[in-house]
């Protein structure tokens, strides 16, 4: 019996365990679904979906990566607030954030007559008292206005040499803003006329430092045209422009448009410009060209709303006197023609002459007649202020018998010469023939209408003017040795690369040479080696056919690349000129090289230059009296100097020297014998013969001038702009 009751017991016992550890196990998985439960639901509504939730019995497991450092805190922190914080196991980590990015510099610098401002934010290691110390010499008696912030935190790359460049930028341009931002230079600017834009962008081109980009927007007004000139010729070399001129761009083009149905060929420009005498400026020049081609031939001029329209010695008169009935009875109003047939020329045994020899370094002789002394006096006298006291040689004849204003026309003469580089100019009684060779776009619109200014536009003239750009100061090309060190500057900084043992350039060597043929864009008419090199190893005979081969690879490379190479010559000169130690791997990296040497500082003809037709004076020229000059009121002279002219005033405004007697011939630059004067300056005739001198020998191919607005006269090549600062580019 009581065995019975101690089963029962122990029964009991055991079936109370169970159901406690029963209720105990679900009372557990109850808490633990109810704690993730609720921690899941806080942690989703906060946004912290990174977060993983795990329970073990009453602990509270998190895991994951949170974004921040600060977003895990944030994490623990809330489900702290959901479960006892005892309870909670953080097993999170945060990701590694990324350093501060320092903040974007940039500086602007605005230029204007009040002075110079300064908006920005720049590094704090810029040095601000020398940046407002050079901006304050700029400004001059301006004021230097300082708004910029800075901030503590290196000096990025590139922005040291912007900043300078920026600068010299702002030095040259006195209305301008100038943006910097390292490596970069944005430069907005005004300036009074298109060559002096035309300068500044070469300027800023020329001087700009390789690592640092230029956005460069410069802006010029329309130049103002006075007088409002147009000389179009039609003859045996067939029809072209010697000047034209526009109000607008639609004007320039229905130009243009009639030009070519004249016949006209090749490239064509009209400068549009303010001046204009009439809205109807294009119609007028569409119809007088029109009655020009119907001729066949001769020369229209406007200047102003004056036309001359001269035809041809072989026009028919009856075709001429139709023409220019209707011409008259359909020009615009404001407009007035006059209107001349040539008549046939009839032979003369000597036709007096003067003629005027500008050489390339500046010298000029004057030869031939003059009406009387004291118009020779006055002549010299005016060389002088225009080329100079020491530059003028006189060997003239007087001759009472010459047309009347004959003073005036060599006068003008000499002015319009003063336009070119080295020419020359010839006046008769029936012609003015201006020829030469200048570095002025501009020279031949400005010759025309110099002539037709201070003679008519009826004045019977000649021009025939090149155009060399490398005597172009605006384009401010870089000589001989500035294009070699250009050009091992391209080098050095982006070495060309090749197959070992080979003359294979590595083909991802491609935007190298693109640099390097870039580069040669403006040092195409120089003679130059490309010279090849190799370090020590291998054969002597070996590394001269390699280094010979590789300069080659580059010339071929260069000419792919549209680059003319005619005045390249390659040369190998294998391990003979070694610049560093062959025992390295270094020093024979850097005895691997190519090179350019200048082998001719002087220009030869080539890439960029095409010769144009020149235009030819008349076979037989016309003998048509000219008739008598007005007095123009821009020129002032004493009165008593010349006979029968009006008065003058030296070129550009400023007062006429003295007059001065010509230098003896021991004394004069054209002393000089026949024989010791240059191949391309012939010899005059002297001064009594009366005769033309013998023509000019042609000069080196260059551009013939084109048809482009008038400006200031440079007169002789312009010195290189100063230079700003920073490397070649």
């Amino acid at each position: 019996m009581r065995g019975r009751i101690t089963v029962l017991t122990t029964t009991a016992f055991v079936g109370a365990l169970v159901l406690s550890a029963f209720i105990a196990g679900g009372s557990a998985t109850i808490i633990e679904q109810r704690s993730r439960k609720a921690v899941k639901l806080a942690l989703e509504t906060a946004s912290h979906s990174w977060v993983q939730v795990e329970t073990d019995g009453l602990q509270v497991i998190l895991l994951g990566t949170a974004p921040s450092e600060a977003a895990r805190f944030r994490a623990v922190t809330l489900v702290s607030t959901v479960v006892d914080s005892s309870r909670i196991v953080d097993n999170t980590d945060a990701e590694v954030q990324k350093a501060i990015a320092p903040p974007e510099f940039s500086l602007q610098m605005l230029r204007n007559d009040e002075g110079i401002s300064l908006i920005g934010l720049v590094p704090s290691g810029t040095d601000r008292k020398a940046l407002l110390e050079r901006l304050t010499r700029i400004a001059g008696e301006g004021a230097v206005t300082d708004m910029l912030e800075s901030a503590d935190y290196p000096v990025p790359g590139g922005w040291r040499t912007a900043l300078d460049f920026g600068i010299a930028a702002l030095t040259e341009l006195p209305r301008a803003k100038v943006s910097i931002l390292p490596g970069k230079v944005g430069v907005e600017a005004i300036t009074d006329s298109p060559e002096q834009k035309a300068e500044a962008e070469a300027l800023l081109n020329r001087r700009r430092p390789t690592e640092v980009k230029l956005d460069a927007k410069i802006s010029a007004p329309r130049p103002v045209i006075t007088p409002f000139t147009l000389r179009f010729l039609i003859d045996a070399e067939g029809a072209r422009f010697d000047a034209c001129s526009a109000d607008t761009d639609r004007a320039a083009g229905r130009i243009i448009a009639a030009a070519r149905k004249a016949g006209a060929k090749g490239e064509l420009d009209c400068t549009v410009g303010m001046g204009v005498p009439s809205p109807q400026w294009a119609e007028a020049v569409e119809k007088a060209m029109t009655a020009l081609a119907q001729l066949g031939g001769g020369t229209l001029t406007f200047s102003d709303a004056d036309i001359a329209l001269v035809a041809a010695d072989t026009t028919d008169p009856a075709v001429y006197d139709r023409v220019v009935g209707d011409l008259e009875s359909n020009l615009p109003g404001v407009f007035s023609l006059k209107a001349e047939l040539t008549k046939k020329a009839e032979a003369k045994d000597a036709v007096p002459e003067f003629s005027a020899l500008l050489r390339e370094d500046g010298q000029v002789e004057l030869r031939g007649r003059v009406t009387s002394d004291r118009s020779r006096e006055a002549l010299e006298s005016f060389a002088h202020a225009q080329f100079g006291a020491t530059a003028v040689y006189g060997a003239t004849r007087v001759d009472a018998d010459l047309p009347e204003g004959w003073p005036l026309r060599t006068l003008t003469a000499l002015e319009a010469l003063r336009l070119l580089q080295d020419g020359r100019v010839t006046v008769t009684p029936d012609m003015i023939r201006l020829s030469g060779v200048t570095g002025d776009r501009q020279a031949s619109d400005k010759a025309a209408r110099l002539f037709a200014r201070r003679l008519g536009e009826a004045a019977p003239i000649t021009l025939s003017i090149k155009y060399d750009r490398r005597l172009d100061a605006t384009l401010a090309l870089p000589d001989g040795n500035e294009c070699v060190a250009r050009l091992n500057g391209v080098l050095a900084r982006d070495k060309i690369g090749f197959e070992p043992s080979s003359a294979t350039i590595k083909a991802e060597d491609g935007p190298k040479l693109d640099a390097l043929a870039k580069a040669m864009a403006q040092c195409q008419e120089f003679r130059m080696e490309v010279a090849g090199h190799t370090d020590s190893q291998g054969g002597e005979d070996g590394n001269r056919k390699l280094s010979q081969a590789r300069a080659e690879a580059v010339i071929s490379a260069l000419s792919a690349r549209k680059v003319l190479t005619r005045n390249l010559t390659p040369k190998g000169y294998g391990e003979s000129q070694p610049i560093a130690e062959n025992d390295t791997d270094k020093g024979r990296e850097a005895n691997r090289r190519i090179e350019f040497v200048l082998l001719d500082a002087k220009p030869v003809g080539g890439a960029g230059q095409v010769d144009l037709p020149v235009t030819p004076p008349p076979q037989t020229p016309p003998q048509t009296p000219v008739a008598p000059i007005e007095a123009v009121p821009d020129l002032v002279l004493d009165e008593t100097a010349i006979e029968g002219a009006p008065p003058m005033e030296a070129a550009h405004g400023e007062p006429m020297p003295a007059p001065q007697a010509a230098p003896g011939p021991e004394a004069g630059p054209a002393a000089e014998t026949p024989a010791e004067t240059p191949a391309e300056t012939p010899a005059a005739p002297a001064a009594d013969t009366g005769a033309a001198p013998a023509p000019a020998a042609e000069p080196e191919p260059v551009i013939e001038i084109p048809v482009n607005p008038a400006a200031r006269s440079p007169g002789h090549p312009k010195p290189r702009p100063a230079k700003l600062g920073g490397r070649t580019n």
